[in-house]
């Protein structure tokens, strides 16, 4: 299993992809990455928060282009139980959910049929041969 590392996403973000890159690392939405910045700006830390932005621009190397399609697959698979967490809504789940037992139903029902057929029980004799 590959382990998650912290890069900048200048593609998805609005200067430099810090607060993108942030967000991609914990798993949280970039809007709520950025909210939380600006609020600590306006509290009276916008030094502090221009001077760590700065600097996490020049530490934090860029997005190596397909680590995100990497993360895809596995983001598809969580769940939003929070608003302001990354993945998909019950609802949308649900729907794939429902779609992908109905595929599972045909293919059991197909196998079903056929390993209650008079064509099964030909091939197993055949193959004992």
């Amino acid at each position: 299993m590959m382990r998650k590392e912290l890069y900048r996403d200048p593609i998805n973000g609005k200067l430099t992809g810090v607060c993108a890159g942030l967000a991609n690392y914990f798993s949280v939405e970039v809007w709520l990455v950025r909210i939380i910045a600006i609020t600590f700006a306006l509290l009276g830390g916008a030094f502090l928060v221009v001077v760590a932005y700065v600097a996490m621009t020049l530490m934090i190397e860029k997005q190596p282009k397909g680590y995100q399609t990497q993360w895809e697959d596995k983001r598809d698979h969580t769940l939003k139980s929070k608003v302001w967490q990354q993945g998909r809504a019950p609802s949308d789940w649900l729907a794939t959910i429902a779609k992908d037992l109905d595929t599972a139903e045909s293919r059991i029902q197909s196998m079903e049929s056929y390993v209650t057929s008079d064509r099964f029980k030909f091939d197993r004799e055949f193959s004992k041969l």
